[in-house]
């Protein structure tokens, strides 16, 4: 068993790792006192292809395996950045990729891989559904050629920086259907060609600055607009989850690697008491346990990405990497945070803002809590908790 990046992983880190030395600590104050989208790094990451790597080549992508785009976006948050502003635009287009027509694929796959078409915003969650999807409201009633879509949706990233907008709708009422994962369908809607008919309006929040409510009204759309059948969004939608899953628990990877870098060379050049506080126990036991602690969710996460690229199962590692590679990161965040002391929450040591991010991933794309019902549930065979 070979632990070790291949030649191409190592060479991809190297370069992502080059790319972000040009968005460096400043860049990424600057966008965060100012609420400001990260457009310049966005548009370098797309430039070099990095946005397009799990998109195969002949749609104008580099074609390059799941455990390679992990690698991309742990690089960006190593390197002090937040590949949270783009990693979408990597993952989304797998509802095209995987169950579109392919009409659909030519025609937007290609503008996915050269940057030139963001599908960045994805509505799923609504105000009263909360994580049970199926409960959406939102719905698409049929008509001639095509569907009115009326509705809400609630934490919708990155909507402003979109041109389309991935759509999940009920098209059955949830009392009608046979099966409870079943009425549920996705549309792809172009955002400025829908006009009035979708407005949003911003979400004041700690961290994301770039998360709306959006609100449908009398959308009108095509059937040429829907991905797949109808009634199947749901099945769609879990299918895309598993490298969802595994990109943010490599973002989460990155962080933590910043973090136990950064706190392991503050502790040891700052003196106190005319020692290095690294030389207390207190303060370096839990850098050292963070570090012990990413190493294994490292390898849970590369255990569920080479299952993914084998084309075999893997929903239960795919969830438990996020977990572990989120809470590790956290651990590594908190024990930063304590190591820097006052200089912590100081916006010039970067780590309040990376802390942020760290901690979003607990809740976002799934809670953690929801992973442990699924695992006791799903894998341990337990009852039902929700």
């Amino acid at each position: 068993m070979n632990f070790d990046d291949s030649d191409t992983t190592r060479e991809i880190r190297s370069a992502v790792a080059a790319l972000c030395q040009d968005f460096g600590p400043d860049y990424w104050q600057n966008c965060e006192a100012t609420e400001k989208y990260p457009e310049e790094f966005v548009a370098a990451m797309s430039k070099a292809g990095w946005l397009a790597a799990l998109i195969p080549e002949e749609y104008g992508g580099s074609g390059l395996s799941l455990l390679d785009g992990c690698a991309i976006l742990e690089e960006v948050n190593r390197s002090g950045g937040n590949g949270a502003s783009c990693h979408a635009q990597m993952y989304t287009m797998a509802a095209i990729l995987n169950h579109g027509s392919e009409e659909q694929k030519r025609k937007y796959l290609p503008r996915i891989a050269d940057g030139s078409l963001r599908l960045q915003a994805f509505g799923v969650t609504e105000p009263d559904a909360g994580s049970n999807t199926l409960k959406i409201k939102t719905f698409a009633r049929k008509v001639p050629g095509g569907y009115v879509i009326n509705g809400q949706k609630v934490w919708t990233s990155r909507y402003k920086q979109s041109h389309m907008y991935l759509l999940i709708a009920r098209t059955t009422p949830y009392e009608e259907v046979k099966k409870k994962t079943e009425g549920l369908t996705l549309f792809l809607v172009d955002i400025e060609k829908a006009g009035k008919s979708l407005s949003s309006t911003p979400i004041k929040t700690m961290l994301n600055h770039h998360t709306n409510q959006v609100f449908i009204d009398n959308l009108q759309v095509s059937d040429e607009d829907r991905i797949g059948e109808e009634g199947k969004g749901f099945s769609y939608l879990v299918d895309s989850l598993n490298s969802e899953r595994l990109l943010v628990a490599s973002e989460s990877i990155g962080d933590g690697k910043w973090f136990v870098e950064q706190a392991s060379r503050y502790a040891s050049e700052r003196i106190v008491f005319d020692r290095p506080i690294g030389a207390n126990q207190g303060v370096q036991f839990p850098i050292a346990r963070a570090h012990m602690n990413l190493q294994a969710a490292e390898l849970m996460r590369n255990k569920a990405a080479a299952l993914f690229d084998a084309g075999k199962p893997c929903g239960p590692e795919s969830n438990m990497a996020k977990y572990l590679c989120t809470e590790a990161s956290w651990e590594a965040a908190e024990a930063a945070m304590m190591a820097f002391g006052g200089n912590g929450v100081a916006t010039e040591y970067n780590v309040e803002r990376k802390w942020k991010e760290a901690r979003l991933f607990r809740i976002a794309p799934i809670s953690n809590n929801l992973v442990l019902a699924q695992v006791a549930q799903h894998v341990l065979g337990m009852p039902r908790s929700y």
